[in-house]
Parts: C-alpha cells; sequence; structure tokens
C-alpha cells in the first residue's frame, strides 16, 4: 500500500494548543504569553468563518508584553507570524515623535506593513512563476550565444519619446533601442532548432555559467528637476519621484556578466512581466489588514506620568498619535488604501521605571491582553543553550565545525555556563538570554582564535569554564564591562 505524505497544515487548521506546540521548538518558558498570542492566532481565522455582518463587529484583542529584555517577547511575536504567515513588521516606539517634531510619523509603521505585505505576495508570485521566468532567461541567454539562430525583428520605437523629451530636455530623449540579432549567414530552420536545443540543454546544466557575456539591462531615468520634497516618514516625496520615473523611457546600458549572473538577471525580469502586479497590490492590502501583525517595542519608553519634567517633551504625544491607528483608520500607502480596524497590534516593553497605568488610559483599553513574562533562570538558561532548534552550543559547534574542530561542551559545562550567566545578570543589569551570547564568546575566544591550526577534538568541562570566567564573575565591577 502506497501511503501518501500528508499535506502541510494551513495555519488556520493550527489549534491553540498546536501553536504553543510550535512555539516551544524555538522558546524557553513564557507559557501565558505563549498561550495569549494561540488564541489570538487562533481568532484572526475564527473570524473569518463568522457571517459578514458580524465579521466587520469583531476586532483583534491587541495584546500588551511585560517583561525584562531578553526574556522573548520579540522572538514570539516573530515566531508567530512566521507561523502565521502573516505579514509582520518589529516598530520601536521610541523612533516615532508627535506631530509638529522632525522624525517618524506613526503613520509610517502601517506604510511598512504595506510593504511587507507586497513583498511577502511578490515572492510567492515569483515562486509560482519560476520555472516558466527560468526557461524565458535561459531562450534568451540562448539568443546572446547564438544570434544566428534568431530571426531578425523590426526595432520598437518608444511614443512617448520625443513628447517627453522636449519636456525634461535632451538627456530624455529616445534611448537606442537594441538592435535585434541580425545574422550575415542565416542558417536553415531546422538547424537552428538543433543548436538552440542543444545549447539549451548545455545552459541548463550549467555548462557555460562561467562564460562571460554582454547583455543590456535597464535602467531607472533620473528626475532632472532635484530632489522632490516631503515629509519625513511620509513617503510622498518618494511616491511622486516614482510615479513621474515611470513615465520616462529607461535607459538602456551593457555590461559584462557570466551566464550564470545573466540567468538570475534575465528570471528576475521575466518573472516580473509574469506577474500581476496590481492583482499583487490588492491581495497584499488584503493580507495586511485581515492578518497583519504590528509589533510596537519599547513602549514603556514612550509612557510617563502627567507633567514629569524631562527631555521627552513628545512621549505622550506619541501615545496619542499611536492611538487612532491601534483603534483603527485607513492610512494611505503607495500602494493604496490600508485600514488597521483588523491587524493585530502587540505591544511590548521592561516597564522598569514606568508602569503600564503610566500610559495614556485610552491606549490602555486598546491592549486589553496584558502578559507578564517572568526572568529566566539558570535551569531555562541550559535549555536555551541545548534544546531549542536554533541551541547556541549548537550554533558554536557549527561555526567552528567548519575550521575542523569537533567540540565538545559536557553537562557541567553548560550548567556551570547557565549559573555564571545567571549570576552577573543578578549583579548588574538583568538582560536576560542574551547574556549567554556574551559569556560563550568569553569561554570560546581562545578555541575559536587557535581552530584554524589546531583542529581536531575540543571538549569544554566546568573546570575550563570556570577558569576563564570565575575571576571576571567573581568581581561585580569587572564583570559589569567584560560580561
Amino acid at each position: 500500500m502506497v501511503m501518501i505524505p500528508a499535506l502541510p497544515k494551513q495555519p488556520s487548521d493550527f489549534t491553540p494548543r498546536e501553536i504553543v506546540a510550535a512555539l516551544d521548538r524555538h522558546i524557553v518558558g513564557q507559557a501565558d504569553a505563549k498561550r495569549a498570542v494561540a488564541v489570538a492566532m487562533r481568532n484572526r481565522y475564527r473570524r473569518e468563518r463568522l457571517p459578514e455582518a458580524v465579521r466587520k463587529e469583531v476586532s483583534p484583542k491587541n495584546i500588551l508584553m511585560i517583561g525584562p529584555t531578553g526574556v522573548g517577547k520579540t522572538e514570539i511575536a516573530r515566531r508567530l507570524a512566521s507561523l502565521a504567515g502573516a505579514p509582520f513588521i518589529k516598530v520601536e516606539a521610541t523612533k516615532y515623535t508627535e506631530v509638529g517634531y522632525v522624525g517618524r510619523d506613526v503613520e509610517s509603521m502601517v506604510r511598512d506593513l504595506a510593504e511587507a505585505a507586497v513583498r511577502m505576495v511578490s515572492d510567492e508570485r515569483r515562486a509560482d512563476v519560476r520555472e516558466a521566468a527560468d526557461a524565458a532567461a535561459i531562450d534568451r541567454i540562448v539568443d546572446l550565444l547564438h544570434p544566428e539562430t534568431v530571426a531578425h525583428q523590426a526595432q520598437a520605437q518608444n511614443p512617448f519619446a520625443a513628447s517627453l523629451g522636449s519636456i525634461f530636455g535632451n538627456s530624455f530623449a529616445q534611448q537606442p533601442q537594441p538592435q535585434a540579432p541580425n545574422p550575415t549567414k542565416p542558417i536553415p530552420d531546422d538547424e537552428a532548432q538543433r543548436v538552440r536545443a542543444a545549447a539549451r540543454a548545455d545552459v541548463e546544466r550549467g555548462f557555460f555559467d562561467v562564460r562571460m557575456i554582454e547583455i543590456e539591462v535597464e535602467e531607472q531615468a533620473q528626475l532632472p528637476i532635484g530632489v522632490l520634497g516631503g515629509a519625513e516618514g511620509s513617503g510622498m516625496g518618494g511616491d511622486m519621484s516614482e510615479m513621474l520615473g515611470g513615465l520616462l523611457p529607461k535607459k538602456r546600458v551593457k555590461k559584462r556578466v557570466t551566464v550564470a549572473d545573466a540567468r538570475r538577471i534575465f528570471a528576475q525580469q521575466e518573472a516580473d512581466k509574469l506577474i500581476d502586479m496590481d492583482a499583487v497590490k490588492r491581495e497584499a492590502l488584503r493580507r495586511a489588514a485581515d492578518h497583519g501583525i504590528v509589533f510596537i517595542d519599547e513602549i514603556d519608553k514612550v509612557a510617563g506620568r502627567e507633567g514629569q519634567r524631562g527631555p521627552d517633551v513628545s512621549r505622550e504625544g506619541v501615545q496619542r498619535d499611536i492611538l487612532p491607528i491601534v483603534e483603527g483608520s485607513t492610512v494611505h500607502t503607495k500602494h493604496g488604501p490600508l485600514s488597521t480596524d483588523h491587524v493585530l497590534f502587540i505591544a511590548a516593553g521592561a516597564f522598569h521605571v514606568s508602569k503600564p497605568s503610566d500610559l495614556i488610559p485610552e491606549l490602555q483599553g486598546r491592549f486589553p491582553v496584558r502578559v507578564e513574562l517572568e526572568s529566566l533562570t539558570a535551569h531555562d538558561f541550559e535549555i536555551i543553550l541545548t534544546q531549542p532548534e536554533n541551541a547556541l552550543i549548537g550554533q558554536y559547534k557549527a561555526l567552528l565545525g567548519a575550521d575542523g574542530v569537533d567540540l565538545e561542551v559536557t553537562a557541567d559545562a553548560i550548567s556551570a555556563i547557565a549559573e555564571i550567566a545567571m549570576r552577573v545578570n543578578e549583579q548588574t543589569e538583568n538582560i536576560g538570554a542574551r547574556r549567554l551570547h556574551t559569556v560563550l564568546e568569553r569561554v570560546l575566544d581562545e578555541i575559536a582564535f587557535r581552530a584554524p591550526e589546531e583542529g581536531g577534538t575540543i571538549t569544554i568541562d566546568a573546570a575550563y569554564v570556570r577558569e576563564r570566567l570565575d575571576s571576571i564573575a567573581g568581581n561585580s565591577d569587572l564583570s559589569s564591562y567584560i560580561l
């Protein structure tokens, strides 16, 4: 009996328990936060099954994560977006300023989400047409390798060249179009087909990959009217430049590249011809509006009690500007209007100095789900070092293995590394699992330096770890600088 392999699950098929299990493969602990985001993700697809009248009224339950740095807040949101196949962006609240100050306006986060969605859908469409685009690219390379097999074609004229040249000057006059190959002695059709078939097979198997050929590529014409104005972060100047630039004739320049590079360039050009960008933009805006996730980090840095003195005079203004975006509004992007009514917002902050109650009440009310992430323990550090798919010990083994070093780390060495990282976190600033990177770099510094010359098997035990770190970790003043 033939076993039919199971198809990969669609995001809508994941139950909250399965979502948590998938997050457990990459993130240690933080069960409450995982459960909250799993329910939020499942609710997105529950909403799609509702009648249209009810669906419009169901808004996402935005999440506020509270916990020290390095405990997995950002990683949970990133892995969730990857699991859901949803457009995702991560922004820092500190880079925005209220209206009237120089800096990025909060609407730019929605424009960034639209760009992420367009890239995601474009990549999917390119994958769908990859075979056809590659076949067309190979045909173009065969045309260059054997021009005698190509029938002569009339030169195409650009009908806009004369009028645009009169408007923008001679620099935008009609660019010379590439002449189709015109062999001096054409060969019979049957022989041309045989030559092209053989050349196509050679290109497909990489026989000509290192051969240099000359190709023509298009470059967008530059506007001679100077930089177009526009508020920083508004995107208006860039949009106008693209619109006017698209009307101008494209300049063609010749480049010498390898056949492998030409195949890649031609495949990208052919894929662009096969993709309907209007349909891509429509699907991207729909996906961003219904499934988009915006992760706002450092939200605590714009929180502060009313009337307090200090240089951050725009913090409460930033909150007021974020409020309509989170509540639901329509933002005009270069790809079209994008509604944030059903975008899921996940905010996170350490809240060391301020508290969640220091946010303005209206913004607090827009994050009804609050989860507190716990500080990591030494036992958690041991798990982070060994068990996740991207475990740190496995990464260092792979890196040193590139130089022929077989790195062995004993269990007591892992316990010692975790214990020292925990001790340094307690004595200095608690930066969570990020401390493990610093500690491991210190432990493996000498080994990584000698690895290319020595090779072989190297074993790290607890004694070696303490020899490298005890003198530093035991001195709080010294560890604050080194670890």
